[in-house]
């Protein structure tokens, strides 16, 4: 991570228990949030080329989301509102308004969540995002497989070393895997992050579909929203972005031609190109 970017830590009160996160921030200009995905993800995974991108020209807030990086991971059941709750307290706690929204895969749904809120973003960017439909075709296995005893055991120990990311990452992705994601994600994944990835399944995962979809109160957005999505992302469907960005009253599309679900590090330069293009225009 480049040396002009820092780590601080705060405790914030969340769902009534206080948890302490760490955060990365950069630059210096108009504030502008970055979420990261859930699980196989962090601040510093996600952000790694985006961050001192986007830095040039906006102080950037990146935080590692209970459960994940370096932020705390108390046992507990995590929930894509348990996250739309600590970046809302997250923002009061360090005083940030009138910020844009960079959201990556459960954090694209972190961010819907937190402007239907009433978080009153700027602009959005929602990154192959999450909480756009209300099924794919993975839930029913991914259900079926979490009631298996011993379910967080098992997928750490699928996950124990770089071949097993390397294996799990090329399911996400597109025909380019970078070996400086492996790298990352490996370093970053632990069995507590496995257990907080689990525990947020479990949840999401119901019977009959995904609990979280924003669809339905996509009209309620009237803020200007780019959804990037990769063209190969085999695990959310691009047709989630494309619908959303039809049912949004101020909405972009941008399929990331040949990228997976990781876009933002498959194809650095093009994304934060498109990104930065989008967070300065003025329609």
């Amino acid at each position: 991570m480049n040396e002009s970017i820092e780590s601080n830590a705060t405790t914030l009160s969340v769902d009534g228990s206080d948890v302490t996160v760490r955060y990365l921030t950069a630059g210096d200009g108009p504030p502008l949030l970055f979420l990261h995905g859930i699980g196989l993800d962090a601040a510093a995974v996600s952000g790694r080329y985006a961050l001192p991108a986007l830095a040039e020209e906006y102080t950037v807030y990146a935080l590692d989301f209970p459960g994940h990086g370096e932020s705390e991971k108390p046992r507990r059941t995590y929930t894509t509102d348990y996250y739309v709750d600590t970046l809302s307290a997250f923002v009061d706690e360090l005083a940030i308004s009138g910020a844009s929204v960079v959201g990556v895969s459960m954090g694209g749904a972190v961010a819907l969540g937190h402007a239907l809120d009433g978080g009153r973003p700027e602009r959005l960017v929602l990154v192959d995002s999450y909480g756009l439909g209300a099924d794919a075709y993975w839930r029913t296995g991914a259900s079926l497989a979490l009631r298996v005893p011993f379910a967080d055991s098992l997928l750490w120990g699928s996950m124990g070393s770089r071949a097993a990311v390397r294996t799990s990452l090329r399911t996400m992705s597109g025909a380019t895997l970078p070996d400086e994601l492996v790298d990352d994600v490996y370093e970053t994944i632990s069995p507590a992050t496995m257990r907080t990835l689990r525990s947020w399944q479990r949840h999401e995962f119901q019977a009959d579909g995904l609990r979280t979809d924003y669809t339905a109160r996509l009209s309620e957005l009237d803020v200007p929203t780019l959804l990037v999505h990769g063209s190969e992302d085999p695990l959310l469907p691009v047709s989630w972005s494309e619908r959303a960005s039809e049912l949004l009253p101020d909405g972009q599309f941008l399929a990331a031609k040949g990228c997976g679900h990781w876009p933002h590090r498959e194809r650095p330069e093009r994304f934060n190109r498109a990104v930065t293009a989008f967070l300065n225009s003025n329609n």
